[in-house]
């Protein structure tokens, strides 16, 4: 049996070549998790993001894309800045396949991140809404911190 390192973490070489099928992504976060938590599947999921970003925290809007693209939650791009919001675009394979599996897909986790994120990025209060679009097979998320 092999012995995982003295800080008792995954080694980055084993990481690098394992892969997690989507698959066994949905059925965690669009079947287990709604089930168990219920109605407060979306409340909980925007504070566990928040508690992710507080375990990552990043630098600006173009680490977190790349921390999306990592976490395998998607393409993030920024469409628009304003002096007080973020209009940032959600798209990809992934997302395409949340949007037409689950009847119901939540994205709270990663606008709970994207709020937690600016708000240490921008040292204000900050608040992330998301707006999923289905037709066009992408979420909107909208972050606004206090000036």
């Amino acid at each position: 049996m092999k012995s995982l390192p003295k800080d008792n973490q995954p080694s980055i070489k084993a990481e690098e070549h394992s892969t997690v099928p989507v698959f066994a992504y949905e059925l965690l976060r669009d079947v287990l998790i709604p089930e168990l938590l219920g109605s407060d599947t979306p409340e909980i999921s925007y504070w566990a993001g928040k508690y992710i970003a507080r375990r990552f925290p990043l630098l600006s809007i173009d680490e977190a894309a790349e921390f999306f693209k990592e976490a395998g939650w998607g393409h993030l791009y920024i469409v628009r800045e304003k002096k007080n919001e973020f209009l940032l675009e959600l798209s990809g394979d992934i997302i395409e396949r949340r949007l037409t599996m689950a009847s119901e897909p939540c994205f709270r986790l990663e606008a709970g991140f994207l709020a937690e994120q600016v708000q240490s990025m921008k040292e204000a209060a900050a608040e992330t809404f998301e707006e999923i679009h289905k037709k066009e097979l992408k979420v909107l998320f909208r972050i606004q911190w206090d000036a």
